[in-house]
């Protein structure tokens, strides 16, 4: 517990500087393109690579790479060496090939997830892409990297590259402003939206090398090997069948969610309210994973190798307690930021984007949807750790049954709710959808999970979540109370939001922290005995 707990704290630290600069990166883009129809273009031609990636590579890494390589760092006399080189092999041609697909078709990849744009939104949308496409040979070739890192027990330079991307793109974003580049569609030039495609793909290929480099630092000597039939490329194909199918079923319903997003912009927009599509929820979904970042994916990533290796040992006792002790950690501090988000919401949203090309009353919508969001973070964070005890067993199956279970959960609700309330709201509703879908998932997946391995300890858990909630909705209130008494004093700008943020935030912290010592909630005790510990050296 202790070891995982170190190596999540590395983890943590790159995961909270990435976030940070990548919401700075949002800030200035969102400051720059705004958030209608030349934000929502931007937005989906972003999206494109990291589909295609999920569907091809990304959504097998966790679930079928990293406990592969474990076995072969295990079974293989060159404690796996081979294998991986094989790995980055496979990884550097085959995504290339995809990415000189991919810019030839961008107009109908485009097309899938945003047909609602206007002619000229989905024109942009197709030049930008064709500059972003190209991303992802680099991205993929530095997710197998990342994965091979990890399988070592290296997480920093995984969870530390992508501040170099989101440094480089802060920069295109900053020229990009000073050269009074227009958020207005109908006046965007060639010249602004290749400096805003190309700028995208040269964060990740300044992010790939820092992660091979990493790589070849960690004692990886990297070589071309086409001896592909010793690559285990068979039983990779086999486990990331699962996978594979887990992927293609949520970006199922992303696709829907995206459609549904950006018709309800665009009627919003016939109707005269703009700023209620695509972009603040996708802006939205960035902040409500920022806790999950941090806190959630740093656990899930440094357990799930233990977690393999248990499994493989067939050392279940062990692999319960692991899990367990994950679950605590991740609790701990996701229940205040679920709550928090919930009423600092709007607060958190004007003043990262309540400025340029944003208008107050567009950032406070971004807020109101990130509020809904926040009742998601603690299921949605559980089902995550959840689906690594099923890959630790190397079955992918499951999760993608569950998968499918969600998107028709998902897309039911979303469909419901945009032909039935105002289109202004609909975004809204996606992300109430979205909730939901997530706890009932939650619930499913705990009951199969705690089949896998014998139980999981819910009581204990239950009660574990309970003193929490118990510190966290005092902390919450006194953060609200904050709110109440800053809207009635002013009105909303990025000035009271920063104090809203910083009397209510740091106070409700303070609460939360002494209520969880009071209750005796020992997670909060030992991540505050690592970080004081840290600071005193």
């Amino acid at each position: 517990m202790s070891r995982m707990l170190r190596a999540s704290a590395i983890m943590a630290a790159g995961t909270l500087v990435s976030r940070l600069t990548g919401f700075l990166r949002t800030a200035i883009l969102a400051s720059a393109i705004g958030t209608a129809i030349l934000g929502d273009a931007y937005n989906v031609a972003y999206t494109i690579p990291f589909v295609l990636l999920d569907l091809l590579i990304t959504g097998v890494l966790s679930s079928v790479v990293v406990p592969s390589i474990v076995k072969r760092q295990k079974q293989d006399p060159d404690g796996g060496a081979a294998y991986e080189q094989r790995l980055l092999t496979v990884a550097a041609l085959g995504l290339t090939a995809v990415a000189i697909v991919a810019v030839v078709l961008a107009r109908p990849l485009v097309l899938l997830y945003a047909d609602k744009l206007p002619p000229e939104g989905v024109d942009a949308a197709v030049t930008m892409a064709q500059f972003i496409l190209p991303q992802i040979a680099f991205f993929g070739v530095g997710a197998v990297a990342g994965a091979v890192l990890n399988a070592r027990d290296r997480f920093a330079a995984p969870m530390w590259a992508p501040v170099l991307n989101n440094l480089v793109v802060i920069g295109v974003a900053a020229a990009y402003l000073l050269s009074d580049g227009p958020s207005d569609i109908d006046r965007v030039t060639q010249a602004d939206l290749v400096l805003l495609g190309l700028g995208t793909t040269a964060g990740i290929v300044a992010q790939a090398i820092v992660l091979v480099v990493s790589l070849l630092r960690a004692g990886v000597k990297f070589r071309p090997r086409f001896d592909l039939r010793n690559a285990g490329l068979g039983e990779m194909a086999r486990l990331g069948a699962g996978a594979l199918a887990f992927t293609v079923i949520n970006q199922v319903g992303f696709v829907i969610t995206t459609n549904l997003a950006v018709g309800a912009g665009a009627a919003a927009a016939e109707e005269g309210v703009h700023g209620r599509g695509l972009t603040p929820y996708s802006y939205a979904f960035q902040l409500f994973q920022l806790p999950y970042g941090i806190i959630a994916v740093s656990v899930i990533t440094a357990l799930l190798p233990r977690l393999s290796r248990f499994v493989h040992d067939k050392d279940f006792a062990s692999a319960r307690q692991e899990f367990a002790g994950g679950i605590r950690t991740v609790s701990a501090l996701i229940v205040p930021a679920g709550l928090l988000l919930m009423v600092l919401g709007p607060s958190v949203t004007v003043l990262i984007f309540g400025r340029g090309a944003v208008s107050v009353d567009q950032a406070i919508y971004i807020g109101n949807v990130l509020q809904v969001f926040g009742l998601a973070l603690v299921p949605f964070s559980i089902f995550q750790l959840l689906l690594r005890v099923f890959y630790s067993f190397g079955d992918t199956r499951t999760p993608a049954v569950i998968a499918g279970a969600n998107v028709v959960v998902n897309a039911a609700i979303g469909l419901t709710l945009y032909f039935t309330i105002p289109p202004d709201l609909v975004v809204m509703g996606l992300a109430g959808s979205f909730t939901v879908t997530y706890v009932l998932a939650c619930v499913l997946t705990w009951v199969l999970a705690s089949r896998r391995v014998g139980g999981l300890g819910g009581r204990a858990v239950a009660s574990g979540l309970m003193r929490m909630y118990l510190a966290a909705i005092p902390a919450a209130l006194v953060a609200l109370a904050v709110l109440w008494g800053s809207v009635r004093i002013t009105e909303v700008t990025v000035l009271s939001s920063l104090v809203v943020l910083v009397v209510g935030g740091g106070l409700a912290g303070g609460v939360y922290l002494v209520l969880a010592h009071r209750l005796g909630i020992q997670e909060v005790r030992s991540i505050i005995g690592m970080v004081t510990r840290r600071v005193g050296r």
